[in-house]
């Protein structure tokens, strides 16, 4: 049966890709599909400006779909190192890896075993070997940490599950037990959990164990909520820190902080500052970056934990800013509101630390796919990605959003294969139950080829990223500029500064009236057609969509 759905796969990536070179996508009436460039592509002419520091560009990569090393099916570590001078030549230099420890779920966010790598995805060695690589790269490897909960099947909810069928042995708790087994009074692991003798009332969240027991699972019944205000919790959660650093991560993406404690942010920023302290202490580089779906107001105050970042889940998703400048109306939509709001999100952060980093992003494997979010119109996507890329802090990608992933509804269908070739080169089968995709647009082995495509804008926009450390490190100050559809920030760091100049029209521009333009030039920009080009003579000469980088002569 596996091996019948991996070949339907590879006859359907095959299939898709076909479709996708003949034209299926319908653009919306008032933003224009890009043609095919009809002139010479941008040129980089500018060197790399490395700068070894947390602040990165980060792909999200979903092991399980990303690329299928060994022929099974399965995404794998492997198949992931395989593709790191991809990701290199794309200008990420940071990778988020979804969970990769034992798990019987598909997602793997039921850890079974935090010390170990899930079979399906290798073992021990492929992890190493990845970091390794990573490492030689300058890539950050992050790795996705759960403390919220552990799976069912962990080795510590199964003794504490056994300890509680026992009966007591009627020895004091500070005496050793009598029982073989040990009982409900001396195993250390039942306080790791929520149990009770009585199902609360008015909850769905608590699963019966054994005839008179129930323990509290938030997420799912495999999924029991761990208990960390027992100490003896977060110390384990710091050894498992401590093993993974030193195998090579470079830091943690922390999942479902919010619901460490429900409803009680105070005590989830208290764990999470004790959990920084030791992480910064074993590791001063190490960087953490936290799950908080929160609005703007709430997930902001994470960052007094000293967390480095938490996900800005103001910019994400059809609610978020980025495609509502996109898709919306009105002076509120617009991307003057945007150059605005990059300014509120900084004050904001800063206001609560000044170590603080900005983590944007548009969708991930919680959310409906980028491509989707912005109509599987070209042009927004591209669009899109030139906001989130402009962005302060560390912006993340969603593997294949780079190429206008197709992936919505249900869950499993926003972690569908990524499609690297007509071939079916490296594709998994996605998982189990996803629902088939239609893709609309090509695999990456055509866009490469592509200078108009959906990844060379990406690869555009992170090369100029990477060029200017201001635009990732900088303060924003908004420049007065005319017309609703145009905005200028200014972003200063270090001395420097760099002048990003929008056009979110669809027509072309003639800017003139920025301060200071006489005495500036172009470092580079982003055009959704690379055949139309930026120029300064005079004036600013801007096409729709496009976004200019000025800097001083």
């Amino acid at each position: 049966m596996k091996n019948t759905r991996f070949l339907l796969s590879a006859a359907a990536a095959v299939t898709v890709a076909a479709i996708l070179l003949s034209g299926c996508s319908t653009p919306e009436e008032t933003m224009s599909e890009s043609s095919q460039p009809q002139a010479p592509s941008y040129r980089y002419e500018h060197e790399l400006n490395v700068i070894d520091d947390n602040y990165r560009n980060y792909y999200q990569v979903f092991v399980y779909s990303f690329c299928d090393s060994n022929g099974d099916g399965i995404g794998d570590l492997a198949g992931v190192t395989s593709r790191l001078d991809y990701i290199q030549d794309m200008g990420f230099n940071g990778i988020w890896l979804s969970p990769i420890m034992p798990s019987d779920s598909y997602h793997k966010y039921s850890v079974k075993d935090y010390y170990a790598v899930d079979e399906q995805y290798g073992t021990m060695q492929d992890f190493e070997e990845l970091a390794a690589e990573c490492e030689k790269r300058g890539i950050k490897l992050l790795i996705d940490l759960v403390m919220n909960h552990s799976s069912n099947e962990h080795e510590w909810f199964k003794h504490a599950s056994k300890s509680l069928r026992s009966d007591p042995c009627g020895e004091a708790k500070d005496k050793p037990c009598l029982n073989d087994n040990i009982c409900p009074v001396h195993d250390k692991y039942i306080d790791y959990y929520y149990f009770t003798d009585e199902k609360p009332v008015g909850t769905n969240s608590w699963y019966r164990i054994g005839s008179n027991r129930w323990y509290q699972a938030v997420f799912s019944e495999q999924m029991p909520e761990l208990n960390l205000d027992n100490s003896a919790v977060r110390s384990e959660f710091e050894k498992i820190a401590d093993f993974w650093l030193e195998k090579g991560a470079g830091g943690f993406r922390l999942d479902a902080v919010k619901e460490y404690f429900s409803g009680n942010p105070e005590k989830n920023i208290e764990v999470l500052n004790q959990f920084m302290k030791h992480c910064k202490t074993v590791d001063p580089k190490c960087y953490v970056v936290g799950e908080v779906w929160e609005s703007f107001t709430n997930y902001t105050k994470y960052y007094s934990s000293g967390i480095d970042s938490v996900f800005g889940f103001t910019m994400a998703q059809e609610s978020g800013k980025i495609a509502k400048t996109i898709n919306g109306k009105g002076a509120d939509n617009s991307v003057k509101s945007f150059a605005q709001a990059m300014v509120t999100v900084e004050q904001k952060l800063a206001s609560y630390s000044d170590t603080a980093i900005d983590a944007p992003f548009i969708g991930n494997h919680d959310t409906n796919r980028g491509a989707g979010i912005l109509g599987y119109n070209e042009t927004k996507i591209k669009a899109a990605a030139g906001l989130l890329l402009t962005m302060s802090g560390s912006p993340f990608v969603y593997y294949g959003d780079e190429i206008g992933l197709s992936g919505s509804g249900r869950d499993e269908n926003k972690r569908a294969p990524m499609i690297w070739d007509s071939e079916g080169t490296g594709l998994t089968y996605g998982p189990p139950d996803m629902e088939r995709q239609e893709n609309r647009f090509a695999d990456v082995q055509t866009q490469l080829a592509d200078e108009n495509s959906i990844l060379n804008y990406y690869k555009r926009a992170l090369r100029i990223r990477n060029e200017n450390p201001c635009i990732a490190r900088g303060t924003t100050e908004v420049l007065t500029v005319p017309g609703q559809d145009i905005a200028a920030v200014r972003r200063t760091f270090d001395g420097d500064s760099i002048v990003i100049v929008y056009n979110y029209s669809d027509e072309s521009k003639e800017i003139t009236e920025l301060d200071g333009l006489s005495e500036m030039q172009i470092r580079g920009y982003l055009t959704v057609n690379s055949a139309e080009e930026v120029l300064l003579d005079g004036g600013l000469t801007m096409p729709a969509y496009s976004i200019a980088f000025l800097t001083g002569k």
